[in-house]
This record gives structure tokens, sequence and C-alpha cells, in this order.
């Protein structure tokens, strides 16, 4: 999301305590078990079954919940559930990281963050310049290309920005990975989010999704995006200097003076003082006419295609859902924060349905970064171009540990 800155349920009666290591990940989200018959046997499952799905030995049941060692002992955060007496059907619990403490997070940037000579770096890390070859293919031109020698228009059209930012942010990754000790980092990382679009990178990384899926998802969703924003005259403004309260004050105020298709609303909650308000063009005027009487120490128009996150990208929800049924969506082996609810989700049908109906819905930001801190966060890693990741999570808490990996 292109910004500004002035600088669950019904648990079933079975769980399985399941390490998604990277292995797991060549399971599908739909892992056939059969009916079990608690009276007859604990489990009806064979070893070979246990072993492919990444547990040592049974423990025995705990709780009424019958419970498995896995293999790493380090990473045991995901949990398979499977109903009694349900064949062939896998529930994933939603709310199976609600409780999360994080530790190491790593937070990936969206569209704004982009800028002429981005990955190059990537170049030099074998595993990194393979994702840029892989989107090509996908892309059908030289997407690394464009990055490191725009022109710089063409880079930051939605079209481009969007999958640009997406393979360079995973790019970086590979970058870490690469150097002295990274492999321990990204080993750390137990939480992680993007902001709007970063979402996606944030995902993928998750293993959610595979990469490919995931660039195809998000080049659909720049194209999506473009196309609503042509339909309709609208905007975004960055307001500087005020809170959430009086920016709200300031979009009722601008809305009494226009029409209904006019109309603005908080986009994007970034930090105190820095929020994104979106809406049709006379209203975003009116927002700037008005601000200097609300206080604000200045506005910011953004070179945007349009309202992202208002109602005005509705006509771009209908295909975002027709394109996330055809991917192989998984549970995220680690926490994914949403920016709808600012909660991790583990079930991918949910995943799915939030990240359609994030465009239209205002990006939880601050809230996102708030509760990461409270719970304790140590320490972050904003992966991708520029630093603007960092600057809002200092904005937050001026004493939050943040490195800037890019590519």
């Amino acid at each position: 999301m292109p910004i500004q800155l002035s600088v669950f349920q019904t648990i079933p009666k079975l769980k399985l305590n399941a390490q998604h290591s990277h292995s797991l990940y060549t399971m599908t989200s739909s892992l056939a078990l059969p009916s079990v018959s608690l009276k007859k046997a604990p489990f009806n499952c064979s070893q070979q079954s246990l072993k492919n799905s990444n547990f040592n030995s049974l423990i025995g049941f705990n709780n009424g919940i019958l419970r498995f060692k896995p293999r790493n002992l380090n990473d045991s955060r995901v949990f398979m559930s499977v109903s009694v007496g349900s064949p062939s059907q896998t529930a994933v619990n939603d709310a199976l990281f609600s409780d999360y403490k994080p530790n190491c997070a790593f937070l990936f940037p969206g569209q704004g963050a982009q800028a002429v000579g981005m990955g190059a770096e990537a170049q030099n890390v074998p595993a990194a310049a393979a994702l840029f070859e892989k989107a090509n293919d996908i892309m059908g031109f030289d997407l690394l290309d464009i990055c490191i020698n725009g022109p710089k228009e063409k880079l930051n059209s939605t079209v481009l920005s969007q999958p640009a930012i997406y393979v360079t942010s995973l790019a970086a990754v590979e970058i870490l990975r690469a150097r002295e000790g990274g492999q321990q980092i990204i080993d750390s990382v137990d939480v992680t989010c993007g902001l709007s679009l970063g979402e996606y990178s944030a995902l993928a990384f998750a293993g959610a999704f595979s990469f490919e899926d995931g660039l195809k998802l998000v080049k659909l969703r720049g194209e999506a995006m473009q196309a609503a924003a042509d339909a309709a005259q609208s905007a975004m403004v960055s307001v500087i200097g005020l809170d959430a309260e009086k920016v709200q004050n300031l979009c009722d105020a601008a809305n009494e003076e226009v029409a209904e298709d006019d109309r603005v609303q908080i986009a994007n909650f970034l930090c105190p003082g820095n929020y994104v308000v979106s809406g049709g063009v006379k209203g975003i005027e009116a927002v700037e006419a008005k601000a200097k009487s609300f206080k604000a120490r200045m506005t910011v128009r953004l070179a945007v295609a349009g309202a992202f996150h208002t109602r005005f990208m509705k006509p771009a929800v209908s295909r975002l859902e027709a394109a996330l049924a055809t991917i192989d969506m998984r549970t995220p082996r680690i926490p994914v924060i949403s920016n709808v609810d600012a909660q991790p989700h583990a079930d991918p049908d949910t995943i799915k349905k939030i990240l359609a109906r994030q465009v239209i819905s205002p990006v939880q930001w601050e809230t996102t970064c708030k509760t990461l801190l409270d719970k304790g966060l140590n320490k972050s890693y904003e992966l991708g171009p520029g630093k603007v990741i960092a600057g809002i999570i200092k904005r937050i808490d001026k004493a939050a540990e943040i490195e800037n990996i890019s590519a």
C-alpha cells in the first residue's frame, strides 16, 4: 500500500500437535486420516503415515487430546485438528495462533516502498537471483531490469510496483540467508506480517502458498486494483500531525460538503500522527482544504492510482476471489498477522476470504505493531526496499529494535 511518511469457533475432539517444518509443506492442507474408534484403539494410523506426518512418537492423551512428539521440538507451533468420526476431512482451528508470543518478527513493506535500483544486490546471491528468473517467466518480461533501471514512472505503476516489491522482499530473505548467521535469524522468526501488499510476502515466507502462486496473485491484484481505480475518480492523501480521532473528525467534516460518491474514510492506520485518507477526488480536496483548521501539520497527496482500501476497490474483490479459489493455500507455519483485523489466522479458507476483503478494508497496521510490541517483541527485520516500516515502528516505540535487510 502506498504511504507517505514525514521523516475462533468449535475445537474438534481430536487434535494433533504437528511440527510444520519446511518438509511439511509438501503435504496438502487436506490431510486425510481414517475414522478413529477410541474404544478399539487409541489411534489407528500406520507407522509410515506417522513418519510422513513428521512425528517421532506417541506421547499419549492429555486432557482428551492425543499428542505426538514432533521431530524438532524447537518449532512445534502448528496444530492439525481432525474430528473423530469424520474420515477424509481435516478441520483447521482458525484461532490456532491466537495466543502467540512474538520474539522475532519479519516485516514486509507495501506499495510505495519501491525505488529505482532495488534488486541490484540480488544479482550477487544465486537463490535471490533465481526468484527474479522465476518472476520473468510469470510476468513475461525482465522484472529485475525494470527494478534496477526503471524508468521510475513505469516502476511506480500499480501493476508493476506490487510484483516488484513482492519479489524484491522475498529476495531479501535469500540475501539474509546467505549471510553469516542469516539462517539462524530466519529460523528464529516466530511471527510475520506485511503492510497491505506486504501481507502476500509474509504469507509466502510463512509457507501459506508458493512463491510462484503468490506472485500470480500479486500480479492479478495489481491489475485488478488499477482497473478499479480507472473506473472512478478517486485519490489518497496522508494527513500528518493528528491523532486518529481528529483525522476521523476531519473526514466527517469533509463528507458533509460532498456527494455520497465522493465521501472519504481513513484507509491506512499507520502510526501516531500519520494516517492515510482515501475517497473521491472532491472529498480528498475537501480534506486538504480543511486540514489546517483541524491543526494538521501538513497533508501529502499520494501518487497512486486511486482510493485503495475503500469501497472504490470493490470491483477488484471478485477477481481476487476467483484467483484465490485456484490457489493451494496452507496453514502458515508461523502466525501471519492480517491487515484487516490485526489477528493471525490458521484456516486456509479464512485466509483467502480475508485477502479478498483486504483491498476494501482499512489497514490496521498501527494496531498490529502495537500488539506485537505489547506482547514482548524483541527484534524485528524489515525485508525489502526502503525503510518505511522501520520509520513507522520507531514512531510507535523509539526503543524498538528493527533492522532493514534490503535487496
